[in-house]
């Protein structure tokens, strides 16, 4: 799921939609995206291919074809460790970010081959799931952390999305959210030492792409490598500023974009700068020319 070098995991993605919030790949095949994961659920539930549960915040809906990967047991069990860590992670989300869908969120969960044959040429590297007005995922034989990092990713998403459903939110802005929350989700408080060796080294060379550059709507139609690199840049730079204003700042930061539905205002109130400053302490921080 991450760019440069492209580590090999299957990359949680946002999956594309027209204008309205970037996740993950051209307005184009957004649009068609959505659609088709749309209509495909829709026929799924109809014939009865799917079978739905329920917790307080999630409606689950599991492929029936899931119980031929790990047995009927094993399906009741994975199902079950699925919305208990999705209802933790609901609450952290609260907690780290400030966000409380205030409406029932959809989760799929499909048997991994019906997930690839399906969802095939999506995007320009593996995946493990992705928001489109709901939230599909690859399922697993058990809730490990891969598929942990999963479900806390696609939730911010679908959160930024329940809160602000008509606003647009930039590529760098939606997924290093994203990012950030995912990386918390396994006790990750900070970039890793590799990770910010390897941002340096781009940032040196002249290779940082521009936050301009990463307000595209999604990564999603970007190369493996050129991905995985966006990716990170969005990530240190929410990291960047979670280490200004503490983490507090960030929940602070989502309110004030979300209440004001610009990126700017909310800067300048949290940070006291606007983004161009904020882009220009963030690239000295990495020794960028």
């Amino acid at each position: 799921m991450n760019p440069t070098p492209f580590d090999g995991r299957r990359r949680s993605r946002r999956a594309p939609r027209p204008p309205r919030r970037r996740p993950i790949v051209l307005a184009l095949l957004a649009a068609l995206v959505f659609a088709a994961s749309g209509i495909a659920h829709g026929a799924a539930n109809s014939d009865g291919r799917f079978q739905r549960r329920e917790s307080l915040h999630f409606a689950l809906d599991q492929n029936v074809g899931f119980d031929e990967y790990s047995g009927v047991r094993g399906s009741r069990q994975f199902e079950q460790n699925v919305l208990r860590e999705l209802e933790g992670a609901y609450d952290r989300l609260d907690a780290l970010l400030g966000l409380r869908p205030g409406r029932k969120l959809v989760v799929t969960v499909w048997a991994p081959d019906l997930f690839d044959e399906r969802f095939a040429g999506l995007f320009r590297f593996p995946a493990a799931g992705f928001y489109g007005g709901s939230i599909q995922i690859r399922g697993g034989q058990r809730l490990d952390e891969a598929l942990v990092r999963v479900l806390h990713h696609e939730l911010v998403h679908a959160a930024l999305d329940a809160a602000a459903p008509n606003l647009v939110l930039p590529a760098w802005l939606n997924e290093g959210l994203a990012e950030w929350f995912e990386a918390r989700s396994v006790g990750k408080r900070s970039l890793s030492g590799g990770e910010r060796a390897l941002l340096e080294r781009v940032a040196r060379a002249g290779g940082l792409a521009s936050l301009a550059e990463l307000s595209r709507p999604s990564f999603g139609g970007l190369p493996a490598q050129t991905a995985s690199l966006a990716y990170l840049e969005a990530y240190a730079f929410i990291d960047f500023l979670a280490g200004r204003e503490g983490e507090r700042g960030l929940a602070e930061l989502c309110g004030a974009i979300l209440q004001s539905r610009s990126i700017e205002r909310g800067l300048r109130r949290v940070h006291r700068q606007d983004l161009a400053q904020l882009e220009q302490a963030f690239r000295r921080s990495l020794g960028a020319p």
